[in-house]
């Protein structure tokens, strides 16, 4: 199996998780703004925002 394989068999398993993965993204932003003493906040938010969207794009 290639990475592409790989990735689009990871994307559609996110897709099919989406409301456990919207967790992880914000845990993980969450941590990011805990570590940097919320110094990053806005662009920690823009990204758990487009991550969020990217799992639920549809192809």
């Amino acid at each position: 199996m290639d990475f592409k394989n790989l990735a689009d068999r990871a994307l559609d398993l996110a897709r099919q998780n989406s409301d456990k993965v919207d967790d992880v993204i914000d845990k993980a932003g969450d941590l990011v703004d805990d570590r940097t003493g919320g110094k990053y906040a806005d662009k920690v938010d823009s990204a758990q925002d487009a991550a969020k969207k990217a799992v639920r794009k549809e192809h």
